[in-house]
This record gives C-alpha cells, structure tokens and sequence, in this order.
C-alpha cells in the first residue's frame, strides 16, 4: 500500500496515507523528506521549508499560510497554520471545454420509476403531511401515531421491545449487576410491517419550526421550500394542515407550487384548523382525506425511464482528510457521467467551495451566471463576518481532527464532488433545478439543512460522503452514505452503503469507484435496493432560516 500521497503537482503538502512517525525518512517520487513530527493518517507534512506567511498548497490552490517558520517534515496543525484563499474575479473567457466520460455502456440503460403528470420520474411514491406552521406539530405527532403503524409503515419498537424485557426482569428481582449482563438484541427486533399500500413507499410528516415569527422571508421562504416537496416526483400528493394565521399562508404556498409546476394535479387537500373548528373534527376529516389520497397514491407503479430523468443531490458531512482524495473524486466521476447521460446534478453547500471560486466560476456556461454565483458567494460571506464568523470557521472539531485543517483545505476536497463538467446555472435558495448538467444551489455546509434544500430542488437521489459516519437522511429521498476509508465502512456498516476506501487502498481507481457508484444508484433508484438512511427510518428535514428573528 502507498504510504502517503500528493494531490497535485504544484502542492508543498504531502498526505499521510498511514500513521507515520518522526523521523522516518518519506520518499515520494523525486521527493525526499524527514519527518520532524509524527503524522497520523489523514494529516498532512510539508515538503518545503517556509517562512512566516509563507503559502501553503493542497489540490493545487492556496489553502493556508505559515503562522511561524516551518521545516519540510513539519505537521501542518491549527497552530501552525491559518486560513488562506485566493481572491477571485469574472473574466469573459469561459473555460467551459471537458473531456466527457465515455458513457456507452449506460446508453441504453434504464430505472424504473413513478411517472408524473410533469413529466418527472420519481425514484420512489410517498404521501406527505405537512404543517403550514409549527402549531401544527402536535397534530402531526396525532396523525402519525393513528397512521403509520396501522397501515404497516411502522417498525417493530426493537428498543422498546428491550425496555419492555429490562423492565420484566427488574419485576422478577434482578438486580443492576443481571441487568447489565443481559443480551437484549433479538433477529426479529426492528422487522417491517406488512404494508397495507404496497405500491406506497411511506408516509411522511415534515415537522418544522418555522411558518410564523421571524421574518416574512422566512415564511415565503418555506413555503418555496415545502412547494418543492409537494412538487417532487417522488411524491403522490400531500395533506397540509394550517392554523390560519401565520406568516406562511396557504396562498403563497400555492403560487409557489404553480411557479414550479403550472399544471399541478396532484392530490393536495388543505384543512385550515381555525375554519375547521374542533380538533375531534379536524383530525378525523385529515385522516379520512389523507387515507383516500393513499388510495389514489396506491395506483401508480414503477416503469422504465432513461437515466436522463435521475437528478443527483451531492452532499458531504463528517468528513476527514480522506474525504477529498477518495469518496469525493469518485462521486465526482459519478456526476461527469450522468451529466454525459443528459441528467442533473445538484452541487451546494456554499461554504464549502471557499477557495475555489476562481475555478468554479470560470466553468459557468455565462458571464452572467458567474456574475450570480459571485454575487451570492460574496454575500453570504458578508453575512457571516457580521454576525462574528466567516468561512475560516467553517472546519468542525471533528473535521479538525481528522486532517482537514483550514476551511479552504475541506473546501478544495468538499468541490471534487462536482466533478469537471461546465456550471449550467446557478441557483439561490431553495430554487427549482431545471437544466440538465452541473448547477449549484446556495445552502449552508450544515448536512441537514444542504440535503433538505437539495431535495426541494428536485433531487430524486443523494450521494453523502463521509469521513467519520452521519447516519443523515431525508423523508422522501434515498441518501446513499458513502465511507471515504475501510474502517470507517466496517465500523459503522449499519449506516453506511459504499465503500470508497478501496481507492485510499489501492484496490481500485476513483473512475471504477465513480463507475460502481453509478450502478448502485441505478438499482436505489429502481427501488432495488433500500439505502441504510431509510432502512433506518433517518428522516431529516431542516429548512434554513436565513433571516433574523424579531
């Protein structure tokens, strides 16, 4: 196995590929160094001496400066090494040429999908119920207990099951010491139900926090951002329940829908509480039309669709210093490949392309829509230094100590899933793709929040990167979690679905990976195979809130 790795050519860092220890001599290629530190997996050594603010180099970008006099075979840490980016400018010429992958053994392939009046295929069928404002949780929290588990979208309650066993033994005179002795782990604990619908997927309840107070951005925001889940091919139709006085009307969320879909004809019953009355006749009503619309729901059936009609969501969270060089090329490669089968592909995250700007915005199809991406890049960071923070502080503990140093470090690796395809368009927040190709969509790095707005801009499948394991996921659409390193993917093989440390360990080339990874999104998207997210019921939904609260 190599032992360490250098990304680019002009890099003056050197990527720990396994612990090493000080005062091993390194020799890479023509390069010759003597570790003055020890360097654990995932961190990086230099391979020049520096002065004080002296650059650092990684992926061929700035990404650092010296904070004091450094020697070839120093560990590059937080203290000895600060943030650094290059500024970037809009020039006319667009460097827009890319090598297409070659794309022949997929041509004729398909997905079999959920047709919509759209026009839109879905990769699965769900029925939504939906809260206009956060007074409406608690009749969710009813609904969902009156439905779920009846028609056979529940789970058997395996931890509660174990309770239930702590709690007889505990009756029968065990003491703490018998208790912590017991194996509470049975093969039938969490086992599906049988669905009464077999043709629906799930029905899901999208709690949120929002809908009145705040700002009236916030609300018309939200109401943009539930539009497009209740537009989504993967969804049959929805139930909204709405209070009737909050910032978040029914009538802005049905200009909303419009704007996104102008033919709109799926079922959507509204209920307003205020209007309606009582809740001994609210809540029976929203039943009765929630369960006619599963009915209706229950219809539709997957047919072929071409690969075209796949729109990828690329997302990453809890990464390491692998994440760049292994998990993140691949789906890269992945997203060149759909891109070449005439799909979409959704890259976000903001924060996280801090650095590459130049890069990014050379590849817009357009001056202007170089000119949105630099608009929207510059604001957001206007509006973190003002409220005390700014990109530089973007690396998390976790992502510290695992080798991603500085913010312009993580962002360098998070752009990889990208890929090398033009920029189609540039979207704001939580805007509907609609061009085939790359487009990147403003969110936040935060996992939650990035992987709901992809998904209510049309993303039928995501592909999540991780270094440390999330067990993120969505209601409505499959996130396929994607280990960067094999010990990761044994580790937490519970959560996890593809495994790209083979790449780190020299079992394969990140094109094979790209390749591989494609197929299992083919076979997710035929709802061949049911990703760990959803097996495990990981259903995260989190809009943004950009505004301030008044």
């Amino acid at each position: 196995m190599q032992r360490v790795l250098k990304v680019h050519p002009n890099d003056n860092l050197l990527v720990a590929l396994t612990d090493l220890f000080k005062g091993e001599i390194i020799i890479y290629n023509e390069e010759k160094v003597t570790l003055l530190d020890d360097v654990k997996a995932k961190h990086k050594f230099l391979t020049t001496d520096l002065n004080l603010s002296e650059e650092i180099f990684m992926y061929g970008v700035l990404v650092g400066k010296a904070q004091t006099a450094l020697k070839a075979g120093n560990r590059i840490t937080t203290e000895n090494v600060k943030h650094a980016a290059n500024s970037f400018e809009i020039g006319d010429e667009r460097k827009t040429s890319w090598d297409k992958p070659d794309v022949s053994k997929w041509e004729n392939v398909t997905f079999n999908g959920y047709y919509r009046p759209d026009g839109s295929v879905g990769t699965g069928n769900y029925w939504l119920v939906i809260p206009m404002v956060f007074c409406e949780n608690r009749n969710l929290e009813v609904l969902q207990d009156a439905l779920v588990s009846p028609l056979g979208y529940g789970r058997k309650k395996a931890y509660q099951n174990q309770a239930l066993k702590l709690i007889d033994l505990y009756k029968t005179g065990a003491d703490a010491e018998d208790i912590l002795k017991v194996d509470l782990f049975t093969e039938s604990d969490g086992e599906k139900s049988k669905k009464l619908f077999p043709n629906v997927d799930g029905i899901k309840f999208l709690t949120h926090q929002g809908g009145c107070g705040g700002i009236r951005q916030d609300s018309e925001t939200l109401c943009a951002l539930l539009a497009g889940y209740i537009t989504h091919p993967n969804v049959a139709g929805a139930t909204v329940l709405s209070l009737g006085c909050q910032n978040a009307e029914v009538n802005t969320l049905q200009t909303e829908i419009a704007k996104r879909d102008p033919n709109f004809s799926k079922p959507l019953y509204v209920l307003d509480q205020q209007q309606v009355g009582k809740e001994s006749d609210l809540l029976p009503l929203a039943i009765k039309q929630t369960f006619a619309g599963l009915v209706e729901a229950n219809k539709h059936t997957r047919k072929p669709a071409p690969l075209s009609h796949i729109t990828i969501g690329l997302e990453c969270g809890g990464s390491d210093g692998f994440s760049g060089i292994s998990a993140n090329p691949a789906i890269g490669y992945t997203s060149d490949l759909l891109v070449a089968l005439g799909g979409k592909v959704i890259l976000a995250e903001f924060p996280e392309l801090c650095g590459v700007e130049q890069n990014i915005s050379d590849r817009c199809v357009t001056v202007d829509e170089a000119k949105r991406f630099s608009s929207l890049m510059k604001t957001y960071a206007a509006r973190a230094e003002a409220a005390g923070s700014g990109f530089d502080m973007n690396p998390s503990p976790g992502n510290i100590k695992d080798g991603l140093i500085t913010d312009a470090i993580k962002s360098a690796g998070a752009a990889k899933k990208g890929g090398t395809s033009p920029v189609q368009a540039i979207l704001d927040y939580p805007e509907k793709v609609t061009k085939p190709g790359l487009n990147l969509l403003c969110t936040p790095g935060n996992d939650v929040e990035s992987t709901t707005a992809e998904v209510g801009s049309g993303a039928n499948v995501v592909l999540f990167t991780t270094g440390l394991g999330t067990p993120t996921g969505n209601p409505i659409v499959p996130v396929v979690k994607i280990a960067s390193n094999t010990i990761l993917f044994n580790r937490m093989s519970d959560i996890m679905d593809v495994n790209t440390g083979t790449i780190i360990d020299g079992e394969e080339t990140i094109y094979q990976a790209g390749e591989r990874i494609l197929d299992y999104v083919i076979k997710v998207a035929s709802g061949e195979i049911e990703v760990s997210a959803m097996r495990n019921g990981q259903d995260d939904f989190i809009p943004w809130k950009r505004g301030v609260s008044l």
